[in-house]
């Protein structure tokens, strides 16, 4: 059974919705393997609800499955007989079925309603118009393939644009929910775990825990039998067909990358020619173009880098497609011996910061004052990192942060080292700045005393289980 966790906004999303007593239609939208399906069961249990799959088939299959569908929910023996209506026929019995019940009219993978049948948009949108939007049914129509659903729904030029009632586009799980996915939560390393996973329901479904983490690896990603062994390549080919220029630029970023200039270096290609991939990439959720927080206009700033946002492509693409050949002949001793050597330094201790991040927009300071973030991220120039940088929505307060994903507690030095760097950021307009310290492994005793002693010094413990 799949596990429904977390999405309590989006429920109460749903719900809102259904409880109107106006007809409601809602575009559900998301990458593979989010969890769009799962929320649609949850959301329609114990409901008066039709739900139907749409595939790949043609149109008059999908139309003829449709049919059969609406015959079973409704017990009209007519839809089963070998005549073939006309979409608005058979959504006709379903709208006047129970017309005194509430009802859910739910269409997953509906991008391959439209891909099959161009016209399809301007059906459905007749469909709602003359039949549904008079009916209180409640739509939910829901796809995959994030492009053509923004296409078909959402975009200006869809016939379905402007008839929606609201939209979910399903990201990844938080980091605070991720914990309840595992039926003995203290046996495992939640930051080490959520490295390799990230966010994506199915994949943590999928890596069944182990002794220790590099265990968990060999077994759920390694092995040539296993779900996730090639799940990015199978990803990339139901997105886009043709993978070549996704994969290498995903791959390009992975090996480090994230400029611009660099990845079209890289990859021998022109700047402008790969501007509508990535941008294609950051639609799915792939990869993000980050900017230094205080930038005031990111879209045309020349700082721009470019990160990969799910943590297991990002692992993949690092630690097991370089080593194709490798596991290809099962030698895993090898790619395990180097993960283990790059896996903390390069991998996690970055994810860390992500986690830290989510953790203060979350959660907040650990004492007094109470700030309420608006933004959060990181901040560079060419001389100066800052791992996380945070302002107050009044812009009274500057939180600038560090995260340490290390074997020891922090020590003191980091706070001398920080306040150096936060001189670097030119904020005359913020008066109060706060120093927070995030650590897995606690922190010294002289670190401890200096965070008593000062009122705008924070340590925060986030704990890997």
């Amino acid at each position: 059974m799949t596990l429904f966790i977390g999405r309590k906004k989006e429920i109460q999303f749903l719900e809102h919705e259904f409880a109107q007593d106006r007809a409601s239609l809602v575009i559900l939208y998301g990458r593979r393997r989010i969890g769009k399906t799962t929320l649609i069961k949850q959301f329609i249990q114990e409901k008066n609800a039709f739900y139907f799959v749409a595939t790949e088939e043609s149109e008059r299959e999908n139309r003829r499955n449709f049919q059969h569908a609406v015959s079973e929910f409704t017990h009209n023996t007519f839809l089963k007989k070998d005549v073939l209506l006309e979409w608005d026929e058979i959504i006709s019995v379903l709208s006047k079925y129970q017309p005194e019940k509430k009802k859910i009219m739910a269409i997953d993978e509906f991008q391959y309603l439209g891909k099959a049948r161009s016209s399809f948009p301007s059906i459905f949108q007749k469909i709602w118009d003359q039949m549904l939007a008079k009916s209180g049914v409640m739509v939910i129509l829901c796809g995959s393939l994030v492009g053509m659903m923004v296409e078909q729904t959402l975009s200006y030029s869809s016939p379905l644009y402007g008839r929606r009632t609201g939209q979910i586009r399903l990201d990844q799980i938080s980091y605070q929910d991720y914990g309840l996915f595992f039926k003995h939560p203290e046996l495992i390393n939640f930051i080490e775990y959520y490295a390799v996973t990230g966010g994506v329901p199915k994949y943590i479904e999928l890596f069944s825990p182990a002794a220790d983490i590099f265990q968990a690896i060999e077994k759920n990603i390694l092995s040539r039998q296993s779900f996730l062994f090639e799940e990015p390549v199978f990803l990339l080919e139901k997105e886009f067909g043709e993978t070549g220029t996704y994969f290498s630029l995903i791959k390009t970023i992975a090996a480090g990358n994230r400029k611009l200039s660099k990845i079209a270096s890289a990859l021998g290609l022109n700047q402008s020619g790969l501007t509508k991939y990535l941008k294609t990439l950051q639609e799915l959720d792939l990869i993000v173009r980050e900017v230094p927080i205080t930038e005031k206009n990111p879209e045309k700033s020349k700082k721009g880098l470019y990160r990969i946002t799910d943590n297991f492509i990002s692992f993949w693409f690092k630690f097991v497609h370089p080593y194709r050949s490798y596991l290809e002949i099962e030698n895993t001793e090898t790619v395990i011996k180097k993960i283990k050597e790059q896996f903390r330094s390069s991998h996690v201790s970055f994810v860390y910061e992500d986690i830290c991040r989510q953790w203060l927009m979350q959660k907040g300071l650990g004492k007094p004052p109470r700030i309420e973030l608006i933004q959060a991220g990181r901040w560079w120039n060419k001389d100066v990192e800052i791992d996380l940088l945070g302002i107050s929505e009044n812009r009274e307060h500057a939180v600038f942060g560090e995260c340490k994903y290390t074997a020891g507690p922090v020590d003191a030095d980091v706070y001398w080292q920080l306040t150096e760097k936060a001189k670097s950021v030119h904020l005359p307009d913020v008066p109060q700045k706060h120093y927070v310290f995030f650590s897995q492994s606690g922190f010294t005793q002289a670190m401890k005393n200096l965070a008593g002693s000062q009122d705008n010094v924070h340590l925060e413990y986030i704990s890997p289980n």
